[in-house]
């Protein structure tokens, strides 16, 4: 089945991890085995090949760069205008790849529309341009509005204004802070540009002012239930059923410590636990149960965010492998139309909403 991936790093893989995603994914692995400066190293699962292999034929990709100040326990940028220039290494990534006919980039419905034909009516996808619509991780490397209008004129058309920590625009995962007064010209001028709030990683305090403040359409790329793994990053009941009013998709995250309670960073192992991908199912179930319907959750793998096969579900060894989540579902009784719905359809009909 096709399936539309709503969450994923490549241009951070390509420009900080240094890893060529046009490669086979194990060369990939291959090349840096012997590398110890990332705790992923020669455990990545991502690349342009093993998306084709699975399907996934459309992506939201980000961009990212965080500005810290000097106290900060995360890592990140140390100004601002290092941060921007990160961003705009990663856009010229992204250009490079659309010029090797590796990918294309939607900004619209007429784009959206004719990349979905290209790839449902393809007799084979081996060699297919992969769609992105172009997100922001994080809103820190806008160093002023000014910086937002150049990002919209060369395509970005997603904003998640919070990352971890500290924020410039917003506070997000493991903070909590009241939205700045830039925080809120952003969201404003997000509006009058009617680009897409995402909503993962603000915290809790932002959430509930955002919501109040913005008009325009929300979603959230890569998130899941805080009734089943507890924790700030996740979404309370009450957040999901903001976010439902709003008709808002979920997409549903396979980062390891979100999908299961109790898991620790750096020390759990999937064997251990027996993390599997039909874990998530219980996060669909539980939205689609709050929801009374299928049409809010899709997939944002978040799969290669900053970890690999050591923080990821054990039966997956490339992104390819999130084709199983087809007979899950299946096997728990959901419909074809269902299936089909999270698999790709919801983010495709959020975005002819929200653009036409």
């Amino acid at each position: 089945m096709f399936l539309f991936d709503a969450h994923l790093d490549l241009s951070m893989n390509a420009v900080e991890w240094n890893r060529d995603l046009t490669q086979d994914l194990y060369a990939i692995r291959e090349r840096e085995k012997h590398l110890t400066d990332k705790p992923d190293r020669g455990k990545g699962v991502v690349s342009f090949p093993e998306m084709r292999k699975g399907n996934i034929g459309m992506c939201v990709a980000t961009q990212i760069a965080r500005f810290i100040k000097p106290d900060s326990k995360i890592p990140g940028w140390h100004s601002q205008a290092q941060a921007w220039a990160q961003t705009q290494a990663q856009i010229a990534w992204y250009k490079a790849m659309e010029e090797a006919g590796e990918m294309v980039q939607i900004t619209d419905l007429k784009g959206l529309d004719s990349h979905l034909a290209l790839w449902k009516n393809a007799e084979s996808t081996e060699n297919l341009p992969i769609g992105y619509i172009l997100s922001l991780e994080g809103a820190d490397s806008f160093i002023s509005l000014k910086n937002l209008e150049i990002a919209y004129g060369y395509g970005l058309r997603a904003i998640g204004p919070a990352h971890y920590g500290p924020g410039v625009y917003a506070y997000g995962t493991d903070a909590d802070q009241p939205l700045s007064q830039k925080g809120k010209d952003l969201l404003r001028e997000m509006d009058r540009l009617n680009m897409i709030l995402d909503a993962t990683h603000l915290c809790d305090t932002a959430f509930w002012e955002a919501m109040n403040i913005y008009k325009g359409p929300v979603w959230a790329s890569h998130n899941l239930v805080r009734e089943i793994v507890p924790h700030n990053r996740q979404f309370s009941d009450e957040m999901i059923k903001e976010l439902l009013s709003r008709k808002a998709v979920i997409g549903m995250a396979f980062d390891a410590w979100m999908m299961i309670p109790g898991w620790v960073r750096g020390k759990t192992t999937p064997q251990e636990t027996g993390l599997k991908i039909e874990h998530v199912a219980a996060h669909i179930d539980h939205i689609c149960q709050l929801a009374g319907n299928a049409l809010h959750v899709g997939i944002g793998s978040d799969l290669d965010g900053a970890y690999g096969k050591e923080q990821s579900p054990g039966d997956l060894d490339s992104i390819a492998d999130l084709q199983s989540i087809t007979t899950i579902l299946s096997s728990r009784g959901y419909s074809e139309q269902d299936i089909e719905q999270i698999m790709w359809r919801n983010w495709v009909d959020f975005l002819h909403r929200s653009w036409a």
